[in-house]
């Protein structure tokens, strides 16, 4: 015989289970039950592989299943992001965001997605500060001196990047327009071969991202003229913020944690409480500082309301500009 408490319970299972958005019920305890796989949209390396291999075993010892690391690059970002956008919205494909996202929503007019509308925000990670570093024999010291050489040799500087439509390249088209200054952009495949310019001097300065360039500042084979953000790095502490000089110029270089759309708001929650706590290991802390990294904490929302902020703040650079991909 059926009791009414019995089918009250049934009742209740059912419409749960009804109620869930495809691909997961939200009645299902089981999360993960199977391997994570966490896309990152650029090749082996650097602060991107770092944070995420550091995430992904913290996640892994935490939630009995591993969250596998899995290089997707090319596109300017494009290929990985898509290829999330594009999966299950079941909480087992994961995406290292970045501002590339932020940036390409406005920079590529044949973008294949909306991000916008295509990527669940998840959690934030860290945001890096940029540094513009030149080369030693360069007749500068600081911001002021710097703006002063290109308003004396108009034409005559150049300044590398990672690629055209990269937050470094963007970084110094800013800085050219506030500043009223002009220099040559020359972009590279990554910051590495770029740096070795600098150093060289075939080319005179560079906006770069801390992580990979603070150790050359502080073995004195470049001179660190200013940070990107308002606030000093803690790596670089002796190098002032752009802003002292230039009031209004702020940018960085950050990354998070996406979904695909419609995945689970539970599964979203979970994940973001385990990485907003791994972020505050003392282990993970330590690292993320190594990299002259700051750890970006909040809910879910929070990071959502940090993308839309990003991304708005990348398209007046980018319309400000005049640079577009072909």
């Amino acid at each position: 015989m059926i009791t009414k408490r019995h089918f009250l319970q049934t009742a209740a299972c059912a419409a749960a289970t009804f109620a869930a958005p495809r691909g997961f019920a939200l009645s299902n305890p089981s999360y993960p039950s199977r391997s994570v796989k966490w896309v990152v949209p650029y090749a082996p390396g650097g602060a991107t592989d770092v944070l995420s291999r550091l995430l992904c075993q913290r996640l892994s010892d935490r939630l009995g299943q591993t969250f596998v690391v899995e290089n997707k690059p090319g596109a300017g970002s494009n290929i990985g992001t898509q290829a999330v956008i594009t999966s299950a919205p079941d909480g087992y494909t994961l995406l290292l965001t970045s501002t590339a996202n932020a940036i390409n929503a406005s920079f590529d007019p044949a973008l294949p997605y909306d991000f916008a509308k295509g990527i669940a925000p998840v959690a934030g990670v860290a945001r890096i500060p940029l540094v513009l570093v030149v080369n030693n024999d360069l007749p500068v010291k600081t911001v002021a001196d710097f703006i002063a050489y290109a308003k004396a040799n108009p034409g005559k500087m150049s300044i590398a990047s990672s690629g055209i439509g990269t937050s470094l390249h963007l970084s110094g088209e800013l800085f050219k327009s506030l500043a009223g200054v002009q220099f040559t952009h020359v972009p590279y495949r990554g910051s590495a071969p770029g740096l070795t310019d600098v150093m060289s001097g075939q080319i005179q300065g560079m906006f770069d991202n801390v992580s990979s360039s603070f150790e050359l500042v502080r073995a004195g084979k470049l001179r660190a003229l200013g940070v990107t953000t308002r606030e000093r790095s803690e790596i670089l502490p002796d190098v002032p913020p752009i802003a002292d000089t230039l009031p209004g110029y702020e940018t960085s270089s950050f990354y998070g944690v996406g979904a695909p759309h419609d995945t689970p708001r539970e599964i979203i929650d979970l994940l973001n409480r385990e990485i907003d706590t791994a972020l505050s290991d003392t282990e993970i802390k330590a690292r993320i500082a190594e990299l002259g990294a700051i750890p970006l904490h909040g809910n879910a929302g929070a990071f959502g309301g940090m993308l839309t902020a990003e991304t708005d703040r990348w398209r007046k650079v980018v319309e400000l500009s005049g640079i577009k991909k072909d």
